[in-house]
């Protein structure tokens, strides 16, 4: 019969059991509560880098496959040993590799060493991006939420669809021809 009578269904329940928190717990449990909030603050994940202070992660986009190390510097990027504005001539796919710096507000804080097989220019470029978004999360774990809440992080699968035999691409079909 004590056992039901000591029940507890509800905070206030448990305050009529145990009587009126001495002040000392209520400090300890506000503190507590405080921890646990700074706790979700604090990044879940471990810095990721090696031996030479660099971090590394690999890109891919479309057929292109792209190894990039990031180390503080001053903004240089170099894709296949050139730099970027001889590599990636267009100005849009160098605006498409300074993305994430631009979303973390990291301009001119790294230097990037990348480099990129397979694929064409625009999806070595997407490569690359996808690689420093990768490795800036690796090396900054509190930057992680900001590029992955751009959509950096995820890899973009979309292929290009393979030739099938009796016709003349992956879908189209060879001329008609009445006579």
């Amino acid at each position: 019969m004590a056992d039901e009578t000591n029940t507890v269904t509800d905070l206030a329940d448990l305050k009529s059991i145990t009587g009126e928190a001495p002040a000392a717990d209520a400090a300890a449990a506000a503190a507590g509560i405080a921890e646990v909030t700074h706790a979700s603050n604090a990044p879940l994940r471990e810095q990721e880098v090696d031996s030479l202070g660099r971090a590394y992660a690999t890109g891919r986009r479309k057929d292109a496959v792209a190894r990039v190390w990031l180390k503080p510097g001053t903004g240089k990027v170099t894709v296949n040993g050139r730099d970027q504005e001889v590599y990636f001539a267009r100005p849009t796919l160098r605006l498409v590799i300074n993305q994430p710096f631009q979303i973390s507000e990291r301009e001119g804080q790294y230097d990037v060493i990348a480099t990129v097989k397979g694929g064409g220019l625009s999806g070595q470029a997407g490569a690359v991006k996808h690689g420093i978004s990768q490795a800036l999360a690796k090396f900054e774990p509190a930057l992680r939420s900001a590029v992955k809440a751009a959509g950096f992080l995820t890899r973009d699968s979309r292929v290009v669809e393979r030739k099938k035999y009796g016709r003349a691409k992956a879908r189209r079909s060879f001329q008609f021809s009445k006579r």
